[in-house]
């Protein structure tokens, strides 16, 4: 069988499932080429704020026009890609909502930061975000928004960058450092506003910065206007197993950032961190 992983993009290939040869070489596992792709429409469909339509599905993905027919095909019968009506393109279908609805509800993580996070919404005012890695991105699995009439546009099961956010920043600092180097080796770097960091070198130092500190910033890094507050949600061996987040807008921040956002966000991340390693059955093999 052919190897076609060389035709993904390093964070393609950084989550594919790899086994040992009796040579000691790493090989991706048969069939993950083919299963990626599938993945990858089905993210572009999930990623999309409307329906997509065949011809922007081609053109996001990159694959042939009849590879992404026979992909959408197959996902439509599975019930994970649903036509929506009149032809106005592709949106996820009821089973995958199931299978997410169910993961959501379960995730032992969530359930024991519930409480915490609430309180913190409360205390600040402001949106708040639960988010766990995966692969070389965090991704929200709990969003509590502001009271404040302006909304953040986020939304759970959003994937975002590590370089760029509180919470990925916050997640990289508590790793030890060869964990964090292996990170950074293939971590992609775009630029989304002017004071974005897109040198390892500016990010190595901020992540030193973080960790001295305990907590990480985002100040109009990935959105302008926009500045988060973060820290990392540590398990008993002290391996960060999630970030949450504090996002208020520019405008209206307090005179006072750390005793509005940064107190209580640590207060809240100690009191998860406390929870977690007080009961036995919250091991962090099992928290999502």
């Amino acid at each position: 069988m052919a190897d076609n992983s060389a035709s993904f993009s390093p964070s393609q290939r950084l989550s594919m499932p790899t086994h040992r040869d009796a040579a000691g070489k790493v090989s991706p596992v048969a069939g993950t080429a083919a299963f990626s792709k599938f993945m990858h429409v089905l993210q572009l469909v999930a990623d999309a704020p409307e329906p997509m339509a065949m011809a922007r599905l081609v053109q996001a993905s990159g694959y042939p026009r009849p590879t992404v027919h026979r992909i959408v095909a197959a996902l439509m019968a599975e019930g994970l890609v649903v036509d929506r009506p009149g032809g106005t393109g592709y949106a996820l279908g009821p089973r995958l909502l199931q299978l997410a609805s169910r993961s959501w509800g379960r995730s032992e993580l969530r359930l024991a930061a519930v409480d915490e996070l609430k309180r913190l919404r409360d205390q600040t005012g402001e949106t708040v975000h639960l988010a766990v890695p995966s692969g070389p991105a965090m991704v929200y699995i709990e969003k509590l928004e502001s009271p404040s009439a302006v909304q953040m546009s986020s939304r759970i099961g959003t994937s975002v960058c590590l370089h760029a956010t509180a919470v990925g920043k916050a997640w990289l600092a508590q790793l030890d450092e060869s964990a964090c180097e292996r990170v950074l080796k293939d971590l992609a770097m775009p630029a989304f506003t002017d004071k974005t960091l897109t040198t390892l070198p500016a990010l190595r130092a901020q992540l030193a910065v973080t960790r001295e500190r305990g907590w990480s910033m985002d100040d109009e890094e990935h959105e302008p206007g926009i500045q988060c507050y973060g820290a990392a949600v540590l398990g008993t061996d002290g391996t960060p197993l999630a970030a949450i987040s504090v996002t208020t807008l520019r405008f209206r921040s307090k005179e006072d950032p750390h005793a509005a956002y940064v107190q209580p966000l640590l207060a809240a991340c100690r009191a998860i961190s406390q929870h977690i390693a007080a009961t036995p059955q919250l091991s962090s093999a099992s928290l999502l």
